[in-house]
């Protein structure tokens, strides 16, 4: 790819391959384009100043400036199109390489008017899957934020009362959204914000993405999916924990053992080169010998139904998927290691740490402990 001229329209806010290419934050899109292996940025007069002196790069152009010289040499006004062409020509660029989520609104005219576009499906910059120290640091640091806010989250549930089976804290009946508030207050004091956090109780814990809403119950499994992004290096952390307030049924503590034992096959079985579909069919084989069967029924899937984990860095999931697909786990990856079993009538488990993959195995990062009943 280092021959082919790139260009990325976006947002580097929003955009992993972006952010990655440049190390410049910005909200709003901004022109990016790697020629000859240099790689230039055009930003608006705003973002120019902060672009100079943290976008890593080797020139930041200003858009007003080129507009500028465009009017003077054609004497009109260019629109954006006639912008990034004229940019391009002036450095003899004829063709290019684009994410496959380039803008379709750029890319239809910029195609019509003759610039060559090739585009690139996935992840653009392939390179990025495969962490540094730098990165692996930023991440640990976003888990370290993380397990920070579970933590609090548990010592609201270990000071709440139990009153005919709900939780009570500070006089009030214990709920999800309670608890989300605390565990995003936490994260904002250490630099991280997060969305969507899951801390879904009883029967709205055997849906995986239910977000969870309404009263804290004793007795019941409680899943804490935290997935905060750094406000200062964009990576992202990813960890769940299920506990339980008091006492927890037979069946669960079956099942939370079972989860367990599958997070520790995947951290004995996870190194360079290994084929992710072992992975993943060594777990659903043990949970099925331990007598827990996935499928449809009583209308919903139960069992193990979703992935065994996925990639983890400036996007929450990028590749490699630990699932059935054709994977092949590589050195230097960062790793979610996430199995869960969801029944009806028992309720769901999830464990979930993140692992830097080795040559010779993987580094779990996660240091929070694994334990059931608080």
């Amino acid at each position: 790819m280092s021959n082919q001229a790139l260009l990325i329209i976006a947002s580097s806010e929003k955009n992993a391959d972006l952010y990655y290419a440049t190390r410049f934050i910005a909200p709003d899109p901004f022109i990016f384009a790697q020629i000859r292996g240099k790689k230039y940025i055009l930003v608006s007069d705003l973002e120019l100043d902060r672009a100079k002196k943290q976008a890593r790069v080797h020139e930041v152009l200003s858009i007003s400036r080129l507009v500028s010289e465009y009017k003077q040499k054609h004497k009109k006004i260019c629109s954006f199109t006639e912008l990034v062409l004229y940019f391009l020509r002036k450095k003899k660029v004829k063709s290019v390489l684009v994410p496959g989520n380039f803008p379709v609104h750029h890319y239809e005219p910029l195609k019509h008017a003759g610039l060559r576009i090739r585009y690139r499906s996935g992840v653009f910059f392939g390179e990025r899957l495969i962490k540094d120290r730098t990165e692996i640091t930023a991440i640990t640091q976003a888990l370290r934020a993380t397990e920070k806010a579970a933590g609090k989250a548990v010592q609201i549930l270990k000071r709440s009362v139990i009153r005919k089976n709900k939780l009570y804290f500070s006089g009030k009946v214990l709920t999800s959204e309670m608890l989300r508030t605390a565990i995003h207050q936490t994260l904002l004091t250490e630099g991280c914000s997060a969305e969507h956090t899951i801390v879904s109780c009883g029967h709205h814990s055997i849906d995986p993405h239910d977000q969870g809403s309404g009263p804290i119950y004793a007795y019941q499994p409680v899943i804490m999916d935290i997935f905060p992004r750094s406000e200062k290096t964009l990576y992202y952390a990813d960890f769940t924990r299920t506990v339980v307030r008091g006492k927890a049924s037979p069946r669960l503590k079956e099942m939370y053992a079972a989860v367990k034992e599958g997070q520790d096959i995947a951290f004995k079985m996870i190194r360079h080169g290994i084929a992710v579909k072992k992975i993943h069919e060594a777990i659903q084989d043990r949970f099925t010998r331990l007598g827990f069967k996935t499928g449809l029924k009583d209308g919903r899937m139960q069992g193990f139904f979703h992935s065994t984990g996925h990639g983890l860095g400036l996007e929450l999931h990028e590749p490699p998927r630990i699932s059935m697909g054709q994977d092949v786990l590589k050195a230097g990856q960062t790793v979610t290691v996430e199995p869960g079993l969801y029944y009806k009538g028992a309720g769901g488990v999830r464990l979930e740490d993140v692992v830097v993959v080795t040559k010779k195995g993987c580094k779990n990062l996660t240091k929070f402990p694994r334990s059931l009943e608080i």
